[in-house]
Formats: C-alpha cells, sequence, structure tokens
C-alpha cells in the first residue's frame, strides 16, 4: 500500500533482531515471510538478522534449525542459493530476555551507530515479557535512535483497558511514539486493503455505503483449528481478548471509516479512531443482548475427532474461558447510525473462513407479491479474506420462462489475475516497518478505543466464572448467538 511515509524514518535499517526467535510465531510466520522477502529481492543486502533466544546454541545450530523449520513453510520449490544468501543473513544471540548483560552484549554486535541508520527489535514473545525487554533495551541504550530505532509489537496490546494504558506509558518511558509498530497482521492482508481502493476508488459503491441502503454488516473470523500449544497465553485470553478487541475491530473500522482527506499513515488511522469513538456504549444491564460466549465440546472438524476445550493439554479444570464470542455494535454517526455490526470469531468452527458480509435493504415496492417469488432474498456484498481472496455481489436476474420468477446470480471476482501472486499479510508489514510505513500499524488510540468499547464485556464476563455454554467442535457456534440480530430474516452468513 503506498502511503506517504514519516519523514524521520526514511534511513533503511540494517539491523533486524528477533526476540523469542525460536517460538511459534517465529518459525510459522517471520521466518518464512523474511525467506519471501529474500527471494522477491526485496530486503536491503544490508540487512542482518539476529536470531535471539536463551536456547544453548551457536550461529551454526540457528542455520540448521531453520533448514527444519522452513523447509515445509515456504511457497514453491526451495531455491538453494537464495536459501544460502538468507541463511548468511543470520547471526544467533544467546540470551535471557530477563537478562540486562545480554542485551549489552547484542549492542557490541551490532553495527556501531555511524555506519547502521536504524535497528528494528520484533517482540515475537508473550504479552507478559513485553514490560522486561522494552526496559532492558532502555538499559542497554538501544532506544536511542541509530537514526530511528523500531520496536514491533504483536497483539494483544494489554489485556484490558487498564493494562493497555500501563503498557502505553511503559513504551513511551522508553520510546518514542513514531519507533513503535502495534502489529495487527490482519491490516496486511490484501483484501483488507482492497477494501479501501473498493470503496474509495469507485463511485458506483461509495453513495450506497450507508444507512439508507445496507441492513447490517457481519464480519466473521472462523478457525478450524483449536488452540494447539497455546494453553499458557489462550486460557488467560480467550476469544475476546485474542481476536475480538484487535483483528475483528479493526475490520469494522475499515468498512465503516469515512474517506481520509489523504493516503497518509496519520489520516487512515485518524478515521479509524473516530469510528470507535462513535460505538454506542454498552451498559451493565446490556451486556447479555450484545454478545454471547461459547466454549467447543467435544466433536468432529474436517472428519477428524476433536477433544473439548476443557481436554485441551494445560487448560485449567473447570475453565469458563471462551472459544467463540459473537458481539453485536452500533456507530452512532451519521452514516451508521441504526445499522447493527454483527462480529463473530471462534476455535473449532467447521472451516477456516474469513468474511466481510454486507447485506443490503429490501427494494421499498415489492413487485412480485403476485408471484410464487413473495419474499426475495436480498442483495449482498461479499468480501473474501480467507481462504480466497476475493469479492462476491449477489443481484437478483428474472428466471428463464413466462412467469416473473427471480433467482439471485452471484457476480465474483477474484482481486488477482491468473498468472499474479500477492504479498503475505507478514510480508507486507515486516516490509512496512524496513521502510518505515506506519500506515497499516495501529496507533495507541486506536487500542485504547477498542478497549473501551469491549471493557463492559469483559467486566461482566469476569464475574459468571460458574458455567459457559457449549457449541461441538464443527458446529458453527452456540444457537444463542442468534439472538443478537434484529429481525428475524437476519441470518449468520456461513458460506460465500
Amino acid at each position: 500500500m503506498t502511503v506517504t511515509k514519516d519523514a524521520s524514518v526514511e534511513n533503511m535499517p540494517c539491523s533486524f533482531v528477533i526476540f523469542g526467535a525460536t517460538g511459534n510465531l517465529a518459525s510459522n510466520k517471520l521466518l518464512p515471510a523474511l525467506y519471501h522477502l529474500e527471494a522477491a529481492a526485496r530486503l536491503a543486502e544490508s540487512l542482518s538478522i539476529i536470531a535471539f533466544s536463551r536456547r544453548d546454541w551457536d550461529t551454526a545450530s540457528w542455520r540448521e534449525h531453520m533448514r527444519e523449520v522452513l523447509r515445509d513453510k515456504i511457497k514453491g520449490p526451495l531455491d538453494t542459493p537464495t536459501f544460502d544468501r538468507f541463511l548468511a543473513r543470520f547471526a544467533y544471540h544467546k540470551g535471557d530476555l530477563n537478562d540486562p548483560h545480554a542485551y549489552h552484549a547484542l549492542a557490541e554486535r551490532l553495527p556501531p551507530e555511524s555506519s547502521c541508520s536504524a535497528t528494528v527489535f520484533y517482540l515475537a514473545i508473550k504479552p507478559a515479557e513485553f514490560g522486561a525487554v522494552i526496559q532492558n533495551l532502555e538499559a542497554a541504550g538501544l532506544n536511542k535512535p541509530r537514526g530511528l530505532n523500531r520496536v514491533v509489537i504483536e497483539k494483544p496490546f494489554g489485556e484490558d483497558l487498564e493494562s493497555a494504558q500501563t503498557l502505553n506509558r511503559l513504551l513511551h518511558q522508553h520510546f518514542e511514539e513514531q519507533q513503535v509498530y502495534r502489529i495487527d497482521h490482519f491490516l496486511g492482508k490484501e483484501t483488507v486493503q482492497n477494501l479501501l481502493v473498493f470503496r474509495f476508488a469507485n463511485t458506483l459503491i461509495e453513495p450506497l455505503w450507508n444507512r439508507n441502503f445496507i441492513d447490517h454488516v457481519q464480519i466473521t473470523v472462523a478457525e478450524s483449528g483449536g488452540i494447539d500449544k497455546r494453553a499458557d497465553y489462550y486460557d488467560r485470553a480467550g476469544a475476546l481478548r485474542d481476536m475480538l478487541q484487535n483483528h475483528l475491530m479493526q475490520l469494522m473500522t475499515v468498512v465503516a471509516m469515512e474517506p481520509p482527506p489523504a493516503l497518509e499513515a496519520d489520516a487512515l488511522r485518524d478515521e479509524k479512531v473516530k469510528v470507535l469513538r462513535s460505538v454506542r456504549p454498552i451498559s451493565k444491564r446490556a451486556v447479555h443482548a450484545h454478545a454471547v460466549r461459547a466454549q467447543y465440546s467435544r466433536g468432529s472438524v474436517e472428519g477428524q475427532i476433536a477433544r473439548a476445550y476443557q481436554q485441551e493439554d494445560n487448560v485449567e479444570d473447570n475453565s469458563t474461558t471462551e472459544t467463540f464470542v459473537a458481539a453485536k455494535f452500533y456507530i452512532d454517526n451519521w452514516r451508521w447510525r441504526g445499522v447493527p455490526f454483527y462480529l463473530r470469531t471462534g476455535k473449532r468452527m467447521p472451516r477456516q473462513t474469513q468474511i466481510i458480509a454486507i447485506r443490503f435493504r429490501q427494494p421499498p415496492q415489492q413487485l412480485f407479491r403476485e408471484t410464487p417469488f413473495e419474499s426475495v432474498a436480498p442483495n449482498w456484498v461479499l468480501l473474501s479474506i480467507q481462504p480466497e481472496e476475493s469479492m462476491h455481489m449477489e443481484i437478483h436476474v428474472k428466471q428463464p420462462g413466462l412467469d416473473m420468477g427471480t433467482r439471485v446470480m452471484q457476480m465474483n471476482a477474484s482481486f488477482l489475475k491468473t498468472d499474479e501472486q500477492t504479498l503475505d499479510a507478514y510480508e507486507t508489514l515486516l516490509l512496512d516497518v524496513i521502510e518505515g510505513d506506519r500506515s497499516l500499524f495501529i496507533r495507541f488510540d486506536e487500542v485504547e478505543w477498542a478497549w473501551r468499547v469491549v471493557d463492559p464485556i469483559l467486566k461482566n464476563w469476569a464475574v459468571e466464572r460458574e458455567f459457559i455454554p457449549t457449541y461441538p467442535a464443527g458446529s458453527w457456534g452456540p444457537a444463542e448467538a442468534n439472538r443478537l440480530f434484529d429481525s428475524d430474516d437476519q441470518t449468520w452468513r456461513n458460506e460465500l
């Protein structure tokens, strides 16, 4: 996405440090993304990468580890010269995240300030470890700009409003805001960026994008998998903190935002903040009418038996952590007043899918009342984020024959031509970090207002820890989620 970059970060970094380099995030996302950028010749020759971890390894053993990790995670056949060039960028630094001496030793390994414009520090670690790393970076002088050092922080940013504010104060004690990149990989997805073009570059669409024509909006992020080996984090977080407060709320802001005055980082983020500030507050007594939670029980997903959440390894006995959440929000502004936004996410659902579904209102006059087709299906715009990146529109056409029967025709459009490839979300965002483009990263007021929106739900659920509804693994969630709808003709859109 081409935007105006911050003038203060024009210099490219020559060092990229990954904290938690042997963790799941680095192995599954960061290392494959960096390799693909290498293969596409998007990394500067001068960029070196340091893997920071506490394992008792050296650089040779780290590079062997990378061979194992990347064998099944890269796109297409492995190109040996490219892979060897990629491995040569890496050095391994053994150190504990809580040991200040490890950071001083790291500082000695980095190029001197006179020869290096900046260093990127990527915190691919647990949120509970953010504070220690931030403070130790400052103690070693690594928060000081070598040009302008950058720190990348994964979600969730805090676990509620108060902890997010505390973490932000800690960050700002040691780093300037322009050095901080709060990453949400959903914003790097091609469909999400394409939504801005779809809305603001087409006069066919934007005039209809308001309460006069749109009945409601659904945003669904369904995961077929369980929690894997993340119980130590997930059992404390749950689906609302892990997915809805960040990923789904960000998707909602992109759907609902006003056109920015310019395609610049802060201009885009200003408009997203306006959306979050306009969300109607949920009172304590209204939480049950606006949010539903549940936990998966034993079932079958894609032909495989799936055990219940409480049977997963390292999950606390009788845990009431939600693995499914559905919520209804209203945006009280001129464009969206009265239009419900339904957000839904869950694990162990029938398939992996991410859909933004916009349903339009019925025509003001029903011309087909005397025909067999008394109830005309509504028009939809469907934006598929995963597994395919595409747009679908559902419109009515006449059926062949003498009667005035109608049928729905779906117009499908892929965003890619047959010979085109797109960057993965992490590839896009890593490249933006290196180039100093902050438009697809989150400013703290976005984080803060998103927490303000969901905080009443969290506080209500915090005192209801004795029971949680369940849904069978392999289903689309609990039946209770249907009670969120404002009218009987509204239903969840599960398929394209």
